[in-house]
């Protein structure tokens, strides 16, 4: 089982805390979220992520950006297109628990208890 107090110190466990903040203000953007929700099912380009989310160009390549920067999203050129796909294998499991939570039950809304 484990613990907080597994952490072989407390800076450790502050590295990791500082880690898991900055990830969370990352992923604490709608669209965003929506853009790694979609690139779980595989690499996709701008305007195939338009068309499928909805969200408008310039907004989609203002968070693709924030994604690229922060090493979440990876590119590749492909012709004239500029193909997304996931990059930081963390990022996955994240979604994988998100959705579960959130998207996993055949609804929208997370299990109250």
């Amino acid at each position: 089982m484990n613990k907080v107090h597994d952490f072989p110190d407390m800076i450790s466990m502050r590295a990791a805390a500082l880690a898991a903040c900055t990830m969370l203000k990352i992923l604490a953007n709608e669209d965003r979220l929506l853009i790694l929700c979609q690139l779980i099912n595989g690499p996709s380009s701008v305007g195939e992520l338009e068309k499928d989310l909805g969200i408008r160009q310039p907004t989609l390549s203002q968070q693709l950006t924030v994604l690229r920067e922060e090493g979440l999203v990876a590119t590749e050129r492909k012709g004239k297109y500029i193909i997304y796909s996931l990059a930081n294998p963390d990022v996955v499991r994240i979604m994988e628990t998100l959705y579960s939570i959130y998207c996993g039950g055949g609804g929208n809304t997370p299990h109250k208890s």
